[in-house]
């Protein structure tokens, strides 16, 4: 099992982004309200996938909310041969330590989020109805469960799709107009 470090060690070290690789395993969204200083965004479910973004010298820090999810990842890396820590506490005891944090002026819920909340809203609302209107009603939860199900299996979720067509879902660009410097805006 990898070795731990806990904040007041990792604080400590000079500047702790050059002496360890700092690697944050939460979602972008997670990561988004708030990092460590210095550390990089790897998703835990992409951590396999990215193993090369961790071919560096030093040793590895995996971060994540509270400690969990970074145990889990660095059981994934042991076999690679990688040198591990973990995060006592994630980012929780960082902050609860009074220590600063990184975090996007704008952020958003992930898709995989809006997808849950939606399809739990989804099931929640038809059982309703089905128990105080009509019966009928249940057949949009079971609608609702193979989608889930579709998604589970072929790794396309059309509610997901759907909702990334949504104005808040849409990417920023910066747009530059035809002179140079005259007409630069931000579009959201």
């Amino acid at each position: 099992m990898a070795a731990s470090i806990n904040v007041s060690e990792l604080a400590d070290s000079k500047d702790p982004s050059n002496r360890f690789h700092l690697v944050d395993v939460r979602s972008p969204s997670e990561f988004a309200t708030g990092h460590i200083p210095g550390a990089v965004n790897i998703p835990m479910d992409q951590i396999e996938a990215r193993i090369r973004d961790l071919d560096r010298d030093g040793p590895i820090v995996l971060v994540c909310q509270s400690g969990k999810r970074a145990r889990m990842v660095a059981g994934l890396l042991e076999p690679c041969g990688k040198d591990l820590l973990m995060l006592e506490g994630g980012t929780s005891a960082w902050v609860k330590a009074g220590h600063s944090t990184v975090a996007s002026l704008r952020t958003r819920w992930s898709l995989e989020r809006q997808t849950r909340l939606g399809a739990g809203l989804l099931v929640l609302t038809s059982v309703t109805l089905a128990l105080t209107a009509s019966f009928t009603w249940i057949y949009l939860a079971g609608f609702v469960g193979l989608g889930l199900t579709f998604a589970g299996l072929t790794d396309i979720c059309p509610m997901a799709l759907l909702l990334g067509l949504l104005p808040w879902n849409r990417s920023s660009h910066c747009a530059v107009g035809p002179q140079e410097g005259a007409g630069e805006k931000c579009i959201s």
